[in-house]
């Protein structure tokens, strides 16, 4: 289906430019803060998981405000891959090493509630999102072929599912169309959609269901008491419970929990158009792809036949000064044939890392609830993530609690000298990811 960009663009310049940018289709008429206020819930970010957190809570019956300090859907929420993934970041067979085979088949449930969470709300509150099924996991490197093999037997053994396959090299290069493959996997479970336009069709859900969110609210400091205490520069906001959705954003608003992620930039470029020939050539099932490497390449189709290409990432403040020219690189080392093909968008967005890839869920005393660290799988756990706080704030809290049994250490150095380790460890894996 073709986009059907939103005709009001009275707020575009509020989001950083990119494809999704260019292609939303809803405007949201939110105001700011403009005075102090209580509620149940005080949200404190507007990307997935404070919107998916503000809507369940809201249909919950809680009073809800949602605070965030540019849009919702401004942060990595607007602009990530779009891939709803299947399993967590850290795959079945680690976990069940590290929790045994009964805690970690509960955290494959709770990923496959995740991909069912986001088709739910997309199909209860009709938003429009293009959504599509079909995640390739290709290898880069031969010896990978037979672990991938493994691993897809295990999960259909084990775990009794049915929605992947393991492609041999000729049937994943005819797949992506790339012959510099190793074979892969297939997840027809997974999927792909429109990051931005889920954002914001999540925020109109909570709005309708009764939530207050409110735009261009940055919050400088909270207390927590009876009740908490949620400082802005347009007023206060009193309520009996705070979550902090933040992720890659929370700065210095919680010194507690904010060493235990680390802000990374992760960057996508958008083609022009492409011809029928060439699509048929490089996706003919128009499936997400995400390879094997430690630093991922990413991509897909978009709606209007773009392709929508992730790869490359910085671990510095700031984003390239050429982010085409940046990602274009490992673009056309799958696909040489695009090498005269012109770049319409490139974007970058902040995302947030653990040391162990595993979403990290907690309190910080006992009203204060967050969830952040998705380390690249955030469309689906991300939404889950406010589903499984609204669970616990009305006393079903056993979900939420599991990803407690992963401990989450913090980042040698703590929020203040993380920079540094990181930047050893992540080039150590990139010059990896290039060597057989």
């Amino acid at each position: 289906m073709a986009f059907k960009p939103v005709q009001d663009r009275s707020d575009t310049d509020d989001y950083p430019e990119s494809y999704y940018q260019a292609t939303r289709n809803r405007a949201l008429q939110l105001d700011a803060l403009a005075d102090s206020t209580r509620a149940d819930v005080c949200i404190i970010g507007g990307g997935y998981t404070g919107l998916s957190s503000a809507l369940h809570l809201a249909e919950r019956g809680y009073d809800v405000v949602l605070l965030e300090a540019r849009k919702p859907g401004w942060g990595a929420s607007g602009r990530n891959g779009g891939q709803v993934c299947s399993g967590q970041r850290k795959d079945q067979i680690e976990l069940t090493e590290m929790v045994g085979a009964d805690t970690a088949r509960q955290f494959w449930e709770l990923a496959e509630a995740a991909k069912a969470c986001v088709k739910q709300l997309i199909a209860a509150h009709r938003i429009d999102c293009d959504l599509k099924p079909g995640i390739a996991h290709p290898n880069h490197k031969p010896g990978y072929a037979r672990e991938t093999e493994a691993y897809v037997e295990f999960l259909r053994r084990e775990y009794d599912y049915r929605k992947i396959e393991y492609l041999e090299r000729d049937a994943m290069a005819e797949l992506v169309g790339s012959a510099g493959y190793h074979g892969g996997s297939l997840d027809l479970g997974a999927g792909h959609l429109h990051p931005l336009n889920y954002a914001l069709g999540l925020s109109a859900a909570a709005s309708a269901a009764g939530a207050r969110i409110y735009r261009d609210t940055p919050v400088s400091s909270y207390l927590e008491g009876n009740p908490c205490r949620v400082q802005t520069d347009r007023g206060v906001v009193e309520a009996e419970h705070i979550v902090l959705a933040c992720n890659g954003y929370l700065g210095k608003l919680e010194t507690r929990v904010a060493g235990k992620i680390m802000p990374i930039n992760n960057f996508i470029i958008a083609t022009e158009p492409l011809s029928e020939s060439l699509l048929n050539e490089i996706n003919p099932r128009d499936v997400a792809v995400a390879d094997s490497r430690f630093v991922v390449n990413y991509y897909r189709l978009s709606a209007d036949k773009r392709l929508l290409f992730g790869g490359g990432e910085n671990y510095r403040r700031n984003f390239p000064n050429d982010i085409a020219g940046f990602v274009r690189q490992p673009m056309l080392r799958v696909y040489p044939q695009l090498a005269n093909t012109r770049i319409d968008f490139a974007w970058g967005g902040t995302l947030a890392v653990t040391l162990n890839r595993m979403p990290h869920f907690g309190r910080v005393g006992n009203r204060v609830y967050y969830a952040q660290g998705y380390s690249g799988q955030g469309v689906a756990m991300a939404s889950l993530a406010g589903k499984l706080i609204a669970d616990a704030l009305a006393g079903e809290a056993e979900s939420f609690d599991l990803f407690g049994k992963i401990p989450t250490r913090s980042f040698p150095g703590g929020a203040l000298l993380r920079w540094p380790g990181l930047v050893l460890g992540m080039s150590y894996y990139a010059l990896r990811d290039r060597l057989y």
